[in-house]
């Protein structure tokens, strides 16, 4: 069995960009500077590069590149499919360190990439999570370490991330500024669906939510309950599956990438996100999953001094 990054286009530009092409521009050739779709042809001279068009309509020239996260990179289309690639594979993600020695890139382009690629995985889904006869399960934790505060005892100096999964379903994370029913409660009532059954632990700041959502049930960590069954329903009770997504997080945040400043965070929990809510377990497998993230390049274009 040969390797997945030996086929066609991984290894062949011209093969690199017609798969591109063939998933950013599905329903036809769309010049990204009018907007018109098929009235454009190929530029085939020998000095022209490879996927270049010209429009008919604004008579502008383009390559499928333009206006994503490929635009204006000097790295081979080819490169970038297997850096997405390697980062949609990867479980627990895959450093710039690595990407910089296995595609031969300097490493700052490979970091530049990884934040490209992450931005591709942003789906920024406003449709509510959950609803009839659908378990969402909600919970905080504490990461890294807020610019300008020093190490100190519990998690005041550390960035806080708010998690929401659903039950077979996929998962929801924000970066938030603390734990206060003032700071969490309005954003579970934007993202879950009012038909839901909600679970949490005992923390106070969720003690109201029965009242918004179809049930609300809760967990008591303090008294080392971590799941029971209820005795009617036979549903079990537990955050365990937020925290089961917690536990790859941070293992990919500690292990892997093991330095992230507060302003990328929500860029590495949309990576987090996406490989969690399109894993194998829901029939994603990485080559769909990768396909997936190709699908979501449009529109996204980053440059390297708004981020670094």
């Amino acid at each position: 069995m040969s390797s997945v990054l030996n086929e066609a286009r991984f290894q062949n530009e011209q093969a690199a960009f017609d798969y591109v092409e063939a998933r950013v521009w599905p329903n036809g050739r769309v010049c990204p500077h009018c907007g018109v779709v098929d009235d454009s042809g190929a530029l085939k001279g020998k000095t022209n590069r490879i996927g270049l068009y010209k429009c008919y309509s604004c008579r502008k020239p383009f390559t499928v590149k333009v206006g994503t996260i490929f635009e204006s990179s000097h790295v081979a289309l080819r490169l970038w499919l297997q850096a997405m690639h390697l980062v949609c594979s990867s479980k627990k993600g895959i450093s710039a360190n690595q990407l910089h020695r296995t595609l031969g890139v300097t490493l700052k382009t490979a970091w530049f990439m990884g934040h490209r690629i992450r931005e591709a995985m942003r789906d920024g889904g406003l449709a509510p999570m959950g609803g009839g006869g659908e378990i969402v399960e909600i919970d905080e934790t504490f990461i890294g370490r807020k610019q300008g505060f020093a190490k100190a005892r519990g998690g005041w100096h550390k960035s806080v991330v708010l998690t929401l999964v659903e039950r077979g379903g996929s998962a929801r994370s924000f970066h938030v500024d603390g734990v206060t029913a003032a700071q969490v409660i309005p954003i579970v009532k934007e993202n879950i669906d009012r038909e839901s059954h909600v679970m949490t632990d005992e923390a106070t700041r969720y003690s109201r939510l029965g009242d918004t959502f179809a049930k609300h049930d809760a967990v008591d960590h303090s008294r080392d309950e971590y799941a029971y069954t209820d005795r009617k329903t036979g549903t079990v009770i537990s955050t365990n599956t937020v925290e089961g997504y917690y536990s790859i997080f941070k293992r990919g945040m500690k292990g892997v990438y093991q330095h992230c400043q507060e302003k990328h965070l929500h860029r590495y929990l949309a990576e987090f996100d996406f490989r969690y809510s399109n894993r194998v377990k829901v029939g994603v497998n990485d080559l769909a999953r990768a396909d997936l993230a190709l699908r979501g390049v449009a529109g996204k274009r980053l440059t390297y001094r708004t981020i670094s």
